[in-house]
């Protein structure tokens, strides 16, 4: 790949700041100086799911994907470097300071643009992003509901039972929730949605439960992924993206304990099988989708069709949007940032919040309270803009470190709301700020752009 040169921004380096835009949901996107470096995966599987795996970043300085922007730190303008359009073309841009300023390349066109109005960087990067979504014709909802999802409390070991108990608790203590979802641990493989593990009997009887409360039912999916265990892939290796020599299966990484891989979305039985799988839940009842790994679709490799990888990725989220029927929430999730805007009513701006403060590793993309902070802060500025911002789950329960601050940052920086403890587990002041958190999101600006 080839990076040519931008612009040199005069300034102070040690002064100056950088925003530095990740490219996934999980990819940390924050402020920092301008002579530093920002964060690097410390494993190969996280630069695959976390950080853009087909350019990775150089070693020193930064790269934002579709967005960089300095702020020259002496009250001087700041300059903004932004994808035209991010859904056709998302380049990388680097910066890195040297002697007199900060240098900034890309792997393609972007747009220059110097923001002299009121309120820094922060209100700069509010601009822009009120001009691009006006560009692209962006509705953001007037209302997201709140919701429910035993991800951070049960995670692959959920089973039937568990959500049962979980909507009877929810229905006494009258907790004001809007949609109750299932999560990872109901399907039979990564990849084989319509065949149930053997911890779920029906989806039926829940959502039915779950209606039965006035609840709308949510579903959690992973639908670009084919796990290696599971029947598409085993019985269908022509419905996966390939490298792009074509010599092998495109590998996306290694979760849930196997290595995973991309499903093409351009060749036709892939394609009719991923319409079913929506088509088939909103027949179930489901009307609310959190969709996650998306990035998997956005990988450079070779399809059944000639286009390019974006292209690609979009006309996933087209197929799932128009099978999944009308009223349908969908929530993006470990999604590609800047070619999302437009395609979902929410959206995941941070890495998975846990219920340590650090990192298990001390990589900051990896889940944490820490991570989600740095990044729940970083892309405040798309809320309301390009959807609502989703920076996590509510996890209030007593084992969670420095609960108090984390519902502090979810009270100031959340638009999507969902509570994510085993409701039983909660305590007095649990479920007290639990009740309290849990509102529906408006599209109001939680960065002013004045």
């Amino acid at each position: 790949m080839t990076f040519a040169p931008i612009a040199l921004v005069e300034c102070d380096p040690a002064r100056a700041r950088v925003f530095e835009n990740g490219w996934s949901s999980f990819g940390p996107s924050a402020v920092y100086p301008a002579t530093g470096t920002s964060p690097r995966p410390s494993l190969r599987v996280y630069e695959m799911s976390t950080f853009r795996a087909d350019t990775p970043a150089p070693a020193t300085g930064f790269q934002g994907e579709g967005l960089l922007a300095v702020d020259p730190g002496d009250g001087g303008p700041v300059h903004l470097f932004a994808a035209p359009d991010a859904r056709i073309s998302c380049p990388s841009v680097r910066a890195v300071a040297q002697a007199g300023g900060v240098r900034v390349t890309s792997d393609g066109p972007v747009e220059h643009t110097v923001d002299d109005g009121p309120g820094g960087l922060d209100s700069a990067l509010a601009r822009w992003a009120d001009r691009y979504a006006e560009k692209l014709g962006v509705r953001v909802a007037e209302s997201y509901p709140t919701g429910w999802c035993p991800w951070y409390q049960y995670f692959t070991r959920l089973t039937e039972r568990d959500m049962y108990e979980n909507i009877n608790a929810i229905d006494r203590h009258e907790l004001p929730v809007d949609m109750i979802a299932v999560d990872d641990a109901f399907q039979k493989e990564i990849g084989d949605w319509l065949q149930l593990s053997d911890r779920f009997s029906s989806l039926n009887g829940l959502v039915n439960r779950i209606h039965a409360s006035d609840r709308r039912a949510g579903v959690w999916v992973a639908p670009m992924f084919v796990g290696a265990r599971s029947d598409v892939f085993r019985d269908h290796p022509d419905w996966l993206v390939r490298t792009p020599d074509g010599t092998e299966p495109l590998w996306t990484g290694h979760i849930w304990e196997q290595d995973l891989y991309a499903l093409d979305i351009t060749h036709p039985g892939a394609a009719a099988y991923l319409r079913e799988v929506f088509q088939t839940w909103r027949g179930h009842g489901f009307d609310y989708f959190k969709l996650d790994f998306l990035f998997a679709a956005a990988r450079v490799g070779r399809r059944h069709e000639d286009v390019t990888a974006l292209q690609a990725y979009a006309m996933g989220v087209d197929l799932i949007r128009e099978a999944a029927g009308e009223g349908a929430t969908l929530l993006g999730c470990g999604a590609p940032l800047l070619p999302s805007v437009g395609l979902f009513e929410g959206m995941r701006i941070s890495c998975d919040i846990a219920p340590s403060y650090e990192p298990a590793d001390g990589d900051i993309s990896q889940p944490s309270q820490a991570g989600a902070v740095l990044s729940g802060r970083g892309r405040a500025f798309m809320h309301g803009r390009f959807w609502h911002n989703d920076p996590d789950c509510v996890i209030v329960r007593p084992e969670v470190e420095r609960r108090e601050e984390w519902a502090r940052h979810i009270e100031r920086y959340a638009g999507v709301r969902v509570l994510s403890d085993r409701v039983n587990s909660l305590d007095d002041w649990g479920l007290e700020t639990a009740r309290r958190l849990l509102v529906r999101s408006t599209p109001a600006p939680l960065v002013p752009s004045e």
